[in-house]
């Protein structure tokens, strides 16, 4: 089979499927396979593809027919211009994922103070680890720790940071709770990507196929916010008890949710004395 008679077949087996990206899950499939990228694809229809070579590409056709995620298939993700290993334990990075990473590169450029006091930063909920490792890529001199409930998940995450050589440092826990009984000194600034969809919500058929406790928050999809803003009143350079170690208090907090539940969730941090500083398509900004 040529190439250009693969694209069309298969464009419209996907579409028939109801793959609303057909035709770039094709040419990508083609350029994973082929080891070509699209333009040489796309200038030589003619070419011929082998046939274990089309047998693989059949294979993963057929996966991508049943809706599940092209990044599962791949077994990779694109994210911030680099290549994160993904699998069915851990979300597909999302794209406005990055607006995240803009903001926290954005405030340690304006709050030089960040960088001069050796800037630490915790990623909760790390799944894959893409923003703990992004950020850590990005502002080498932060010190990075990243927590997931999930140790299958924080499997995922140290194989991505040694390939891509960052040094994060990865713990198992539910969300702050791995720093309440140890000396360490909690960071100036949370990445927080955590559940948000409420439970009510249909998602798409690729979504439905990925780790639902990394997708839904509750009623609203706020209730895994609600537990870390209220976790976050312990960690204000206040002594806690029993253990009596002062931590340091968190300066800024980065959240990733819905548009519309930005007016609910900045209430819910203001409760806990975060106030709402920037929004930026799905990504808030809160400062202590």
């Amino acid at each position: 089979m040529t190439v250009g008679k693969f694209v069309r077949e298969y464009t419209r087996t996907l579409k028939e499927a109801g793959v609303g990206s057909a035709r770039l899950d094709c040419l990508v499939l083609l350029e994973d396979e082929l080891g070509c990228d699209r333009a040489w694809i796309l200038a030589h229809p003619e070419a011929e593809i082998k046939t274990e070579q089309l047998k693989e590409l059949n294979k993963k056709l057929a996966r991508r027919a049943s809706h599940e995620p092209l990044a599962y298939i791949r077994g990779f993700s694109e994210f911030y211009g680099r290549r994160f290993k993904v699998n069915k334990r851990v979300l597909e990075p999302r794209p406005e994922s990055e607006t995240m990473v803009n903001l926290l590169c954005k405030l340690v450029v304006s709050h030089q103070s960040l960088v001069s006091s050796h800037l630490k930063i915790i990623d909760i909920g790390t799944g894959s680890g893409v923003l703990a490792i992004t950020a850590k890529l990005e502002i080498p001199g932060a010190q990075i720790t990243a927590t997931d409930i999930d140790p299958k998940c924080l499997k995922v995450a140290r194989q991505n940071a040694r390939a891509l050589g960052a040094k994060v440092e990865f713990i198992e826990g539910d969300l702050l709770q791995p720093f309440l009984s140890t000396n360490y000194h909690l960071p100036t600034t949370i990445l927080a990507n955590l559940p948000y969809v409420p439970n009510h919500w249909k998602i798409n058929e690729a979504a439905a196929m990925e780790p639902r406790i990394a997708i839904f928050g509750g009623k609203d999809g706020l209730n895994m916010y609600r537990r870390l803003f209220e976790q976050l009143k312990d960690f204000k350079g206040t002594t806690l008890r029993p253990k009596g170690r002062t931590l340091n208090g968190v300066g800024f907090v980065l959240t990733e949710s819905l548009p519309p539940q930005h007016e609910k969730l900045a209430k819910i941090a203001e409760h806990s004395g975060y106030k709402l500083q920037k929004v930026q398509d799905f990504i808030q900004l809160f400062k202590n």
